[in-house]
């Protein structure tokens, strides 16, 4: 087993790599490189690219974790008897291929080289009733897209839940913020679940699994600059007539702000903002499917996310 320090990118295959650029242009990507048969985005931070999508029939490949160091990588090649392979894409680096038991093919990646970081929109003052620190300022948003930050985590519907939590957490140390149960704690069929980075605190997911009983992607998401950011880039994406899926709301398990939007090809991704953050010390929890598809504010949850 190795720890792995984060999410790195996710993989998809569509038949018009223009298309997929332009929507996920709008939806604040950057491309980072494309020949004729790849296509590669990133956001602002140095990752060298988070979203790979290959030209072919629409589908969702896999996605990949970010390994603590290039030691781990080779470590936990041995450990799979698994080879590593260089990492195709800008940014370079090293990688080990492996299927889940859901059968998506599952990366581990170190060495990949930062790109210069993008600029995001300087923060602003905000009054609110507590404090009143805008004076003579007026606040003016941008228009256009949202800026995304970075990949935040995916989510993947699995044939079996205990199965594919063991098949995770055996490999890659990920530690279970919140387990989802239906009706008593001893039905578990799902859960959220974070990076080990020790006493550095991790997004509250980075891999959410729900056991439907038949793999299927379900979502990626992607962090924005901040709340205005996100609802600048909903209004946005809403001129543009792409297809809105949930949101804007704010989630209970994980506590963030949230949009969802659907790909020309249907695929959900999701706008993010004030999520939590949890080191290893504040272990794991339990909660009820309530609170899995509730709000504490917002549209509920549609029947087309499960």
């Amino acid at each position: 087993m190795i720890k792995v320090d984060d999410i790195a990118f996710v993989r998809f295959n569509a038949p018009d790599l223009d298309k997929m650029e332009t929507f996920l242009s709008d939806f604040g990507l950057v491309r980072a490189q494309r020949d004729a048969t790849t296509l590669y985005m990133r956001g602002t931070d140095g990752d060298p690219f988070f979203h790979v999508t290959h030209l072919g029939e629409p589908g969702f490949v896999g996605f990949a974790f970010e390994a603590k160091s290039e030691s781990d990588l080779t470590t936990f090649a041995k450990n799979q008897d698994a080879k590593v392979e260089t990492l195709d894409g800008p940014g370079g680096g090293r990688v080990v291929r492996l299927t889940d038991p859901n059968g998506f093919q599952i990366e581990v990646v170190a060495g990949r080289a930062a790109l210069p970081t993008l600029s995001l929109p300087a923060t602003d003052l905000t009054n609110d009733a507590r404090t009143q620190p805008r004076r003579n300022h007026v606040k003016r948003l941008h228009g256009g897209p949202a800026h995304v930050k970075r990949l935040g985590h995916c989510v993947i519907n699995v044939k079996d839940f205990r199965a594919s939590e063991a098949w995770y957490k055996q490999r890659f140390g990920l530690i279970t913020s919140d387990e989802i149960y239906l009706g008593s704690e001893e039905n578990a069929f799902g859960a959220f679940m974070r990076c080990d980075r020790g006493d550095l605190p991790a997004d509250h997911h980075t891999l959410f699994m729900v056991g439907t009983g038949t793999p299927k992607f379900n979502h990626a998401a992607f962090e924005v600059t901040d709340t205005d950011d996100l609802m600048a880039g909903h209004y946005f994406l809403k001129a543009k007539n792409y297809a809105h899926e949930w949101g804007v709301g704010r989630h209970v398990l994980g506590s963030q702000i949230f949009d969802y939007w659907r790909d020309p090809w249907g695929h959900a991704i999701e706008h993010w903002t004030d999520g939590d953050l949890l080191t290893a010390s504040w272990g794991s929890r339990k909660a009820p499917l309530d609170d899995l598809i509730g709000v504490q504010w917002g549209m509920q949850a549609p029947p087309t996310m499960a």
